[in-house]
């Protein structure tokens, strides 16, 4: 936002302004790096450096200068000598010795552009983001080891994960449009700093897999052998008798049965088998054996509510200061706030002739054209509209039939932003606020407002007075009294609880509010907005896993909120009682806002007898099939295996979290208690001599979901 404002910039560009503030900004990471002995070089962690990111994918809206600014670019960052490589994400024109990447949810059939440079993934989309008013994605762990294993499998050398650590937009930090505060991502590790299984489970033995096979594959390129209709060998020897091959089959419905160097393999439809020494199947992309966290389930989580004692203020409607001032016509929002606050009051009054009848009305339509993101207008101080964008196209329309009086009559928009835009061409010149206002009576003429003289607003009333911080938690300026005040629009509301018991994450649940921010003794803990609902269709909670993975295919929580729970840092909480702060907007009740927190966990895991052991205990030169495999269960890191809520070998039915004993069932409670509890792991052989055997010539399952305690 800073350089926006530089007179004659233009971002990402042949501009000598923008090139010259993001050389200084080079120069300045890199000597900070190198003062503190960072890279490799030196002895440090750092063996990679990245100038610019998927430049490429919007390349094309700047013609020539977009060329010359990659040179120019790749230029100065091999000039700043860090003796490590330099990479341009999603850039196929970047220049010599600048090594290409690939980004995206699979990069397998990818390759640099040259042949002199790495094969090189540096984001693997393990998810997707959130964006309020949109269903939740999630991307099955099955596809996500697909992809990484069809990557090293066809001489893939470098691979990361975006996000392999989901996070937290606090306060106003989310980019935009309409990016929800939540940044989890589906990410092995969640937003709260707890492992996301069974993606993560799954994701470590695909590693450990890969990592077995790691000498054969720096030793040579692949063989690749044709096996079927999409299906594939990819070899890397050392020696024909010494060698290391993934097994692929690619196609999206039909499973496979392939004959590989006079062994016959078991593949299942869109999956990759490793097999470390070309003869045992360590791990098969489509077998989950991790357990599995259940981490949707209400019952793991302890509910409090703030105390009953809530404060108000009631926010002015319009302009609230002698600060405000007049333009003849509508002005665009970010250049006018500069990103100083979420709110652009527009105001300005309507007159009506004299005519109209005393203490009568005139109908009228209201046609408000915006390029977002909400907006909420007022007529006379009284709330009559809100409309609003969304992710993918933040602009709307407002309409409205209002009622005026006789004489002056005011119309106040209160225009929001809900996060700045930072991707795509151009995307610093994106605007936002009011471009077109029309009044239109019942005869169909049209007044166009847009060109009047308007009087503006920069920011609320309650930001100006700073109410969310500690300092005015005794103000004067809060109103407290017996009757809370709900459902209405621009209050500001104030509490104080005691800080939940345990050590375990915290979040406050805002899902009968409205939309608006919070914070926890003066910190944001970001903009929410429960009202925003998805969509009712297109969610599919046993998501198939088969076939091309994008944003939309795997979708959850249809019909509700974006986001409900906001997580509020431990170390932002007092050991005491603790200030919360909410400004809503739209309306909601405060008295339905609960903190929760998390000090047990519930987890589950099913392995079947004719599962593959554990990647971990493959050795070279043992006959795999020969071991028996293990039912893993462990706790987060610190805590226990409290109880053992349900165990059965035979043939359970259902799920993790809704499974049940099968027509085939021997109780294992006492063994699998004996094993596991008051422990933060355990693994159990899944075998009918370990376990009793009620059904022979059955294949069997272990099922057991425990749970952990802090």
């Amino acid at each position: 936002m800073w350089l926006h404002f530089i007179p004659g910039i233009q971002f990402r560009t042949s501009n000598n302004l923008f090139k010259g503030e993001m050389e200084r900004f080079l120069v300045k990471i890199v000597n900070l790096m190198k003062d503190e002995n960072l890279f490799a070089t030196q002895g440090g962690p750092i063996i990679l450096a990245q100038v610019e990111n998927e430049y490429g994918n919007v390349e094309g809206s700047y013609g020539v200068a977009g060329v010359l600014y990659v040179k120019w670019a790749a230029e100065t960052a091999v000039g700043l000598n860090t003796t490590v490589p330099w990479v341009m994400c999603q850039q196929e024109d970047a220049p010599d010795p600048i090594i290409n990447t690939c980004n995206g949810f699979y990069c397998d059939r990818w390759s640099p552009n040259s042949p002199f440079k790495p094969k090189m993934w540096t984001e693997n989309y393990a998810g997707w983001f959130l964006s309020f008013g949109y269903a939740v994605p999630f991307r099955p762990v099955e596809d996500l080891a697909f992809a990484v294993a069809r990557f090293f499998e066809t001489g893939g050398t470098f691979q990361n994960y975006y996000m392999y650590f989901g996070g937290t937009n606090f306060g106003r930090t989310a980019g935009g449009p309409l990016i929800a505060t939540s940044y989890d991502y589906d990410a092995p590790i969640n937003e709260y700093g707890y492992i996301n299984q069974p993606k993560w489970g799954h994701l470590r033995d695909l590693h450990i897999a890969v990592k077995k096979c790691e000498e054969h594959l720096v030793n040579a390129n692949a063989t690749q052998i044709s096996l079927g209709q999409n299906l594939e060998a990819h070899v890397y020897y050392k020696s024909f008798n010494d060698c290391a091959a993934f097994l692929a089959n690619y196609d999206s419905s039909s499973n496979a049965t392939v004959n590989f160097r006079g062994r016959s393999y078991f593949l299942p439809a869109w999956s990759v088998s490793i097999l470390p020494d070309c003869v045992n199947v360590i791990f098969n992309t489509a077998k989950v054996v991790s357990q599995v966290t259940l981490d949707d389930d209400s019952s793991i989580w302890d509910v409090t509510m703030p105390s009953s004692s809530w404060s108000w203020y009631k926010e002015k409607v319009g302009i609230w200061s002698n600060n405000s001032f007049e333009a003849s016509g509508l002005l665009e929002q970010i250049n006018t706030t500069k990103d100083s606050s979420d709110f652009l009051w527009y105001t300005t009054s309507i007159n009506v002739d004299e005519k109209t009848v005393e203490n009568q009305t005139k109908e009228v339509g209201l046609l408000i054209m915006s390029l977002g993101h909400a907006a909420f207008l007022f007529v006379n101080k009284k709330p009559v509209g809100f409309s609003y964008g969304n992710h993918d196209d933040a602009s709307f329309t407002l309409t409205a039939k209002i009622n005026l009086h006789s004489g002056n009559n005011t119309l106040d928009v209160l225009s929001m932003m809900i996060g700045l835009q930072n991707y795509g061409p151009w995307f610093d010149i994106q605007g936002a606020g009011l471009y077109s206002v029309i009044l239109m009576d019942l005869e169909g003429s049209k007044a166009d407002l847009s060109n009047m003289q308007w009087t503006y607003q920069v920011g609320l009333e309650g930001e100006f007075l700073e109410l969310e911080n500690v300092s005015m938690a005794n103000s004067s300026v809060w109103i407290q009294g017996s009757a809370i005040p709900t459902n209405q629009s621009l209050l500001w509301y104030k509490t104080v609880f005691d800080a939940p018991e345990g050590n375990g994450p915290v979040a406050l649940n805002l899902s009968g509010m409205g939309k608006g921010q919070a914070w926890i003794n003066g910190q944001s803990i970001g903009r929410y907005w429960s009202s925003n609902l998805s969509p009712s269709n297109g969610c599919s909670e046993n998501c198939d896993y088969r076939g091309t993975y994008n944003a939309g295919k795997c979708l959850k929580k249809c019909g509700q909120p974006a986001q409900t729970l906001y997580h509020i840092p431990r170390p932002w909480l007092n050991p005491g009682k603790n200030l919360l702060v909410i400004h809503e907007e739209l309306g909601g009740d405060p008295s339905t806002i609960s903190l929760v927190a998390q000090n047990r966990q519930r987890i589950c895991n099913r392995v079947s007898e004719t599962d593959l052991p554990p990647a971990d205990t493959w050795e070279s030169g043992e006959d795999f099939a020969s071991r028996i495999p293990e039912l893993r269960l462990t706790c987060e890191t610190g805590w226990r295996i409290a109880s053992i809520r349900f165990a059965s070998f035979g043939t359970p039915e259902g799920n993790c979290g809704a499974v049940k004993q099968g027509t085939c069932h021997t109780d294992v409670s006492s063994i699998v208690h004996k094993a596991c509890v008051g422990k933060s792991g355990c693994s159990i052989p899944v075998s009918g001599a370990e376990l009793g055997d009620p059904c022979p010539n059955v294949a069997k399952t272990l099922a057991v979901e425990a749970l952990c305690t802090a």
